[in-house]
């Protein structure tokens, strides 16, 4: 099954949306400005272009959407400040599957260019946003025409669920032939659309042995439940194989090696916690041992709801997250394994 069929971010600004509930997300862009101004910076010391066409891959919703745009600017601002030069147009490029909730995201550029002509005024040169829904499995760009794209936390989702049986090699075989196909095909589109030296900054999850996934405590608690009676098993089933791989780093590496199309130039990786954003007496304003379980939940449910809401009814879903807020403090965040394990990782197009 297409996974862009039954999964996508929460919409909206209430209480469970993607858009009030992506700190962890916020994180990892802000973590990742040095290496993208880095590159940026080697971008335009290259023959100084007058506009740079920057892409956002797997944007999503919410403020975090227009974030890595504003990080740009902010790069491309030092750079030129520092060169005595004035700043090129950047026309910003978000991409997201089309069912991602790109009316919030436009709502919300009124301020976003306000901000740029309140902190920025004339000196930095103007910036043009556009959507560009679809699958970054497909090609969404002419050719030869970005010269550099982003993607934070979204290359690790699979294009389709992989068709795994057996025992546990034979999954992971099966997820891992899935992620090398998904990327390969991912940086063979990423490479002609690119121009010449053009650049890469992706952030996704990698497997560091140690920190767990949400996915984790969920099956636990899904698990329970069917020894309860409250849930098929079958359906469970079909949650563990949720669409998601976080590959090691020298599997990501050697998928880069074998396509072909890019040298790596910096790898680097950095840990998120799942608590970014806790504040005591704020989220925890008694002495609720699982308010720290609460506060991951409803990030969790932000981004993984949609999924469940396919396999069960809004009663399930609901009693599924209370137990929950539960299960990922006891087992997760208790023995310190609530942190996203990141890989930050740099490429040139050759």
């Amino acid at each position: 099954m297409e996974v862009e069929q039954i999964l996508r971010m929460n919409e909206g600004e209430g209480e469970n949306s993607y858009a009030n509930n992506s700190p962890t997300q916020k994180e990892a862009i802000l973590k990742a400005k040095p290496v993208l101004e880095q590159s940026l910076n080697e971008l335009y010391c290259n023959g100084f272009p007058d506009c740079i066409r920057f892409a956002d891959m797997g944007c999503s919703s919410g403020p975090n959407a227009l974030l890595p745009t504003w990080e740009a600017i902010d790069s491309l601002d030092k750079i030129c400040h520092r060169l005595n030069r004035k700043p090129p147009v950047l026309h910003s490029f978000l991409n997201d599957l089309p069912r991602s909730d790109f009316n919030t995201v436009f709502k919300s550029l009124p301020s976003f260019y306000e901000r740029l002509r309140t902190e920025k005024g004339h000196e930095f040169g103007s910036c043009f946003v556009a959507a560009s829904p679809g699958s970054f499995y497909t090609r969404l760009f002419p050719p030869n025409f970005l010269d550099l794209v982003y993607s934070s936390y979204a290359l690790h989702w699979l294009s389709r669920m992989p068709k795994g049986q057996g025992n546990e090699s034979d999954v992971h075989k099966a997820f891992l032939n899935q992620f090398e196909s998904d990327f390969s095909t991912f940086l063979k589109f990423r490479s002609e659309e690119l121009k010449p030296q053009g650049r890469m900054v992706l952030t996704l999850l990698y497997n560091d042995n140690f920190h767990a996934t949400p996915g984790e405590p969920m099956l636990m608690v899904l698990k329970d439940m069917i020894s309860e009676g409250l849930v098929e098993e079958s359906k469970v089933k079909s949650f563990e194989d949720f669409p998601l791989y976080r590959a090691s780093i020298d599997e990501v590496k050697q998928i880069v090696k074998r396509e072909g199309s890019f040298d790596i130039q910096e790898v680097e990786t950095f840990n998120v916690s799942w608590l970014v954003g806790f504040v005591d007496g704020v989220h925890n304003k008694g002495s609720d041992k699982y308010a720290r379980g609460k506060y991951v939940t409803k990030h969790v449910r932000a981004v993984g709801e949609s999924y469940l809401a396919n396999l069960f009814d809004d009663a399930t879903v609901d009693e599924i997250h209370r137990r929950f807020a539960t299960k990922v403090t006891d087992v997760v965040l208790d023995k310190g394994r609530g942190a996203y394990a990141s890989l930050l990782i740099s490429l040139v197009k050759k």
